[in-house]
């Protein structure tokens, strides 16, 4: 038997509920005596800080640059000798992430040329991949709810077109993916406990 952590992505689109339920999913496992660390991209590291600015528009860069950084920014989370994925993994932790390159791929390889975009994250030997990907699947309308339900006002990329995109991409970039990662896509539009529940099904399959 393996002494080694799993690695287990969420992703899913605004609104989904992807991060409470990667930190339920990590308070389960913890309370079942697992070693658990949660983590999430772009990360706390330098080349993570850089692209949050990227982002948040600070630092004006072009897609093709975004792709390269967040894959700088993959690569240096999977490779800290501390914190990072690899490490953690082999000293029998599991590591949780919130979002990796399935957003990348949906994102970037949607604005650029996905091929070369698949290619530098898949092909890329400092990139793990993941043991499971659980994609919590909301409709855009669904998402929105939810959003507008937390807040007292939304962002201006809160809407149903701008969702919907998102959403085909990502269920394409599963499409194209289920058959070389393990992917698991569960059904949003629950209660937590529900969603939940289901996604502990799943991953104590691969405990």
């Amino acid at each position: 038997m393996s002494n080694k952590g799993k690695f287990i992505v969420f992703e899913g689109i605004d609104g989904s509920g992807k991060t409470t339920q990667a930190k339920i999913l990590a308070d389960a496992l913890e309370k079942m005596g697992h070693k658990v660390f949660l983590t999430a991209e772009p990360t706390e590291l330098p080349s993570g800080k850089l692209l949050r600015q990227a982002l948040g528009g600070e630092i004006k860069r072009r897609e093709c640059e975004m792709a390269l950084m967040f894959v700088e920014d993959r690569i240096a989370h999977n490779k800290h000798p501390e914190n990072g994925i690899d490490a953690l993994v082999e000293a029998g932790i599991t590591v949780i992430c919130d979002r990796y390159y399935y957003s990348t791929l949906a994102y970037q390889g949607h604005s650029t040329d996905y091929g070369w975009v698949k290619s530098m994250n898949i092909d890329c030997p400092d990139i793990r991949k993941p043991d499971l990907c659980i994609y919590v699947d909301l409709l855009p309308e669904q998402s929105l709810e939810r959003i507008s339900r937390g807040r007292s006002s939304v962002e201006i990329y809160e809407n149903v077109e701008t969702l919907t995109s998102v959403r085909k991409q990502f269920l394409s970039v599963i499409e194209d993916l289920k058959k070389t990662d393990r992917i698991y896509v569960v059904d949003g539009y629950r209660t937590q406990k529900e969603v939940a529940d289901d996604i502990m099904l799943t991953v104590g399959e691969i405990l």
